[in-house]
């Protein structure tokens, strides 16, 4: 009789112990893991950020700086989807990055705007390695590319705020 009840009891936790394999088996087919890095423009699009464009003095100032537009054009290409600059480009990007502080026309070269340049150094160097690896999910991407933008935005900001400031006229009274 000791033995029929050891087999029995034997043979029921066998029988439970598979069915709960079986139902962890079945939560991690049903949970897809979103590893697909492929971004398309509308999920750009649907970044919540502050774009600050250039200002028509600030255009005129820069319009000489040709790494600020090589760094346009790679602005244009992430936000339509195209990470295609960082994929496996390092010496092209430190090229860039180098000659875009060495490069700063005079009036918009202050310590406010190297340390906006500095911010989007480390963003486009964080951008560049998240887009290399395989294991980055969409999400991942999502937020490095939105850090991207803002730190490119902030530079245009922080241009703006500069010439606008030397421009005002304000007289100290006597």
């Amino acid at each position: 009789m000791n033995i029929k009840f050891l087999s029995i009891i034997s043979i029921f936790i066998i029988m439970t112990s598979c069915k709960k394999a079986e139902e962890n088996n079945a939560l991690d087919t049903a949970t897809p893991k979103n590893t697909n890095q492929q971004l398309s423009e509308s999920d750009i699009s649907k970044l919540n950020y502050l774009d600050f464009g250039l200002d028509e003095k600030t255009e005129r100032v820069i319009e000489n700086w040709q790494e600020y537009y090589q760094l346009q054009d790679v602005v244009n290409n992430v936000k339509k989807g195209d990470l295609g600059f960082f994929k496996n480009n390092e010496e092209i990007i430190k090229t860039l990055l180098t000659d875009l502080k060495k490069n700063i026309p005079a009036p918009v070269n202050t310590s406010a705007t190297l340390a906006r340049i500095q911010v989007l150094e480390t963003k486009i160097y964080k951008l560049e390695s998240l887009s290399n690896l395989d294991t980055t999910t969409k999400d991942e991407l999502n937020s490095t590319i939105k850090e991207f933008l803002v730190s490119i935005s902030n530079l245009n900001f922080q241009m703006n705020k500069k010439l606008e400031k030397d421009s005002q006229n304000i007289q100290k009274p006597q």
